[in-house]
């Protein structure tokens, strides 16, 4: 399958900006929130730091684990080689896409604080997943492997 359709020699570098994402993207997060508040056992503090790992979960396995294009491209494979967080926006830093995908974890984050009531163990847990999903968005880290995890 040849995806793109739109001219576009790399389709991961074009979907993240497409319109109305950024809203599906919010209330999907808002509807995993509101499932979780809906199991009766769940309190608001746990459902809150659920929610949180969750999103940073995905965030770090889809944006900086996986590379490649999940389809067939006209690029000719040279994005292979880079993580979809790399190929969004061409590798371009500090682009409207990749502020929007840096300040939802970091507004997630505060928001878990908040409604934690800075409680200190919620808080040391999406702390240290804040700071896993967040360090590698930095562009000193484009393109690095630490400890040569997904080098190849």
């Amino acid at each position: 399958m040849l995806a793109g359709g739109h001219g576009d020699p790399n389709p991961n570098a074009s979907w993240l900006d497409s319109r109305g994402l950024w809203l599906a993207y919010v209330l999907g997060m808002v509807g995993f929130h509101i499932v979780l508040l809906a199991i009766p056992f769940v309190q608001i503090p746990y459902a809150w730091t659920i929610t949180n790992i969750s999103h940073n979960l995905a965030h770090l396995y889809f944006l900086h684990c996986i590379k490649g294009a999940p389809w067939m491209s006209i690029e000719a494979g040279e994005n292979r080689k880079y993580t979809h967080w790399e190929q969004i926006d061409y590798g371009e830093q500090f682009t409207t896409t990749r502020k929007f995908l840096t300040a939802a974890p970091i507004v997630l984050f505060l928001l878990t604080c908040l409604y934690t009531r800075n409680d200190v163990d919620h808080f040391i847990v999406n702390f240290i997943s804040l700071v896993t999903v967040l360090v590698p968005k930095l562009p000193q880290f484009h393109g690095v492997r630490l400890f040569g995890i997904n080098k190849y």
